[in-house]
């Protein structure tokens, strides 16, 4: 590829990588795959070889927030980890762990917040949110565990501290492979109750 050619393609996915991070940030858009569509779109570029990788709008991202949304994004993301621990304390007895952007940093004011729960029984789990007063609705959500299989599991969707929780339903032994992230393609950091008090206790 010739070095001018390869240039202006580097340019124009970075291009790509910092609208689609404008969108997902600006929009509340938190889908990878349609802040990048729509970035193409603002763009004009028609070429699905030139749309950057998911890791190059996280750190877009990452460096939006850091020079534009410092502040306020310190302030949110505070709020965010908050709520999880919240939720994570009142459903203690099913493992809560907190995954995705909330637990990484990148979260925008419109991320939800993800946890992944461990139970037998899915159902355990709704029981015990109608004890406490929880009012929640019940989905299902579709995990790629490896490089070639997804599975579905069930996944709850419930307000803490006026924030959106939204937490796949995991079986027991669940706890000892995390599914692959969508943004780098490894298995998922998680993070316990102690975990996450740590990080609100440093930040």
């Amino acid at each position: 590829m010739p070095r001018k050619f390869s240039q202006r393609t580097d340019s124009l996915r970075r291009s790509l990588a910092e609208e689609a991070a404008r969108i997902m940030s600006d929009q509340g858009i938190g889908d990878f795959l349609r802040a990048k569509r729509k970035a193409a779109d603002r763009l004009g570029v028609t070429d699905s070889a030139l749309l950057p990788r998911n890791v190059e709008i996280e750190e877009a991202l990452r460096l939006r927030q850091r020079l534009f949304e410092a502040d306020s994004h310190d302030r949110s993301l505070k709020e965010q980890r908050r709520a999880a621990l919240e939720a994570m304390r009142l459903l203690d007895e099913f493992q809560p762990r907190l995954v995705g952007s909330v637990l990484t940093g990148t979260a925008t004011a419109y991320s939800d917040i993800n946890l992944h729960l461990f139970a037998d029984r899915p159902e355990s789990i709704t029981l015990r949110l109608l004890e406490i007063g929880v009012t929640h609705s019940v989905h299902e959500r579709r995990v790629k565990m490896d490089a070639g299989r997804s599975l579905h599991y069930p996944a709850l969707r419930f307000a803490t501290c006026a924030r959106m929780i939204d937490a796949t339903v995991f079986p027991l032994d669940g706890i000892r492979q995390a599914p692959y992230s969508p943004v780098d393609g490894r298995p998922m950091r998680r993070a316990d109750t102690h975990e996450v008090h740590a990080l609100l206790a440093t930040a």
